[in-house]
């Protein structure tokens, strides 16, 4: 291995997706010798196999369910079918012009850019090509990639990843969802918007599990109205093939046969292999450990992003690669408060929220000293206009401050930026319902909610 000694970098980021980059340019910006190292494509998982890929398709498939139900907003409209090679040129063309501004960004900020499989060789240094790029401090942001089950074996075809699924060159005619989770039933309803035969299948008691239950509820009720059918409590036994597609056994004894089968169980660390453990990093389960300013247990080396569990956002990554670049720098950090991160599922109807759920509220606080409201989005005028339903709930320490939003109806991924703002500012319903929120509009049912939170609804019943 040439050891490249002309240059030692301030910092050397292994892995160019929404973590490394967002350290990259952060890192730039304050005045380090970055050098970032990217196997496949600078952006990764977020930009080309994730984030805003599903989202395009999601895009694609509200248009054609707004075509098809064009007649009850009396416009003349005819639905004729999917284009998927049209879908995926628009797709395409989303991520290729963000791919672009991206690279012109990390060129523009003198980011050294070396594209190539790196390995860590010491604790401040990452082999790539034939050299050893040295640097003060190293960042690990090598990322997830889609997980599977033992036995079950994902073969591109009929068993698929999302990774798959992506770039699927048909519209399936029935698929099988193995994971009720954001990836499931993102995937579901944009291909039941598209036309296929969904069944999701969730071992625990709901969808989006991780959500508090009235927002699990609602989305259930929301996919039964769209014909999306799924089976929870139950787990995953085994998958075979038929004659023509995939059967699916559950614990239970239950049965589904479909085209393909979509395992979407969640995402884990990409780290074998790359010496991690071998120079004394700290691992649980192929993830990274980190304390609370994404140091490892090595002094010199630092990790984000997917690799290490904390949620798997990309929001998420850029602040934590953010954060590194920032202690680097000499400036003064401050922990991310994982419970103020946003979390939205981009399924038709949207689920968004903020903070804890009235669950966890209870756990921490006491029963008798937690309040919860919901705010039904029928008496959202703008909601109205749009049709769709749902709710926004509040969850407060009593005679306190909001300590939970949870949303879910079309849009609201748009609405949790004030609602973010509620929690982590710690605010108190009354202080929320004193700000005016424009009529109408969605965003208005968050200054419904607080209002009708602190005693003084106006559009709903108290």
């Amino acid at each position: 291995m040439a050891n490249d000694a002309s240059t030692v970098f301030d910092l050397v980021i292994l892995g160019g997706g929404s973590g490394g980059y967002a350290a990259a340019l952060r890192g730039a910006q304050l005045g380090l010798d970055v050098a970032l190292i990217e196997k496949n494509k600078l952006g990764g998982t977020c930009l080309h196999n994730g984030c805003i890929p599903t989202k395009a398709l999601l895009h694609a498939g509200e248009i054609a369910d707004q075509a098809r139900e064009a007649a009850q907003f009396g416009v003349k409209a005819t639905f004729e079918g999917i284009d998927i090679a049209g879908v995926h040129k628009y797709k395409d063309d989303v991520i290729a012009g963000l791919y672009k501004g991206l690279q012109g960004l990390v060129a523009s900020r003198k980011v050294t850019y070396i594209e190539g499989e790196g390995r860590l060789s010491s604790p401040t240094s990452v082999d790539v090509n034939g050299q050893r790029i040295q640097g003060r401090h190293v960042l690990l942001a090598t990322g997830s990639t889609p997980k599977s089950l033992p036995g079950l074996e994902i073969d591109g075809n009929r068993i698929i990843s999302s990774d798959h699924a992506l770039v699927l060159d048909r519209v399936p005619k029935s698929a099988i969802v193995l994971g009720g989770g954001v990836i499931g039933v993102e995937f579901a309803s944009a291909w039941k918007s598209f036309g296929t035969d969904v069944t999701i299948v969730e071992g625990l008691k709901h969808l989006v599990p991780v959500e508090d239950e009235n927002s699990s509820k609602l989305l259930e009720r929301a996919f039964r109205k769209r014909g999306i059918n799924f089976s929870l409590g139950a787990f995953f036994e085994k998958a075979e093939y038929t004659a023509d597609g995939v059967k699916v056994t559950l614990a239970n004894g239950k049965e589904f046969e479909a085209e393909i089968l979509l395992v979407a169980i969640g995402r884990g660390p990409v780290s074998q292999g790359l010496g991690y453990e071998e120079q004394g990093v700290a691992m649980d389960r192929g993830y990274v450990l980190v304390d609370e300013y994404m140091q490892t247990n090595v002094p010199t080396i630092s990790a984000v992003g997917d690799l290490v569990p904390t949620l798997q956002l990309a929001h998420v990554g850029f602040a934590e690669g953010i954060l590194v670049a920032e202690r680097l720098a000499g400036l003064k950090t401050v922990p991310i408060d994982y419970d103020g991160v946003p979390r939205v599922t981009y399924c038709h109807p949207e689920v968004a929220s903020v903070g804890i759920t009235e669950a966890k509220a209870k756990e921490i606080y006491g029963a008798d000293k937690v309040v919860a409201l919901k705010y039904n989005l029928a008496g959202n005028g703008k909601s109205k206009i749009l049709k769709t339903a749902g709710e926004i709930k509040l969850v407060q320490v009593k005679d306190g401050a909001v300590v939970g939003v949870h949303m879910v109806g079309d849009r609201m991924g748009e609405q949790v930026g004030e609602a973010q703002l509620v929690y982590n500012w710690e605010a108190l319903p009354a202080e929320v319902a004193q700000l005016i929120h424009a009529h109408p509009t969605q965003n208005e049912a968050l200054g419904e909610a607080h209002l009708a939170l602190a005693g003084k609804p106006l559009h709903s019943h108290d």
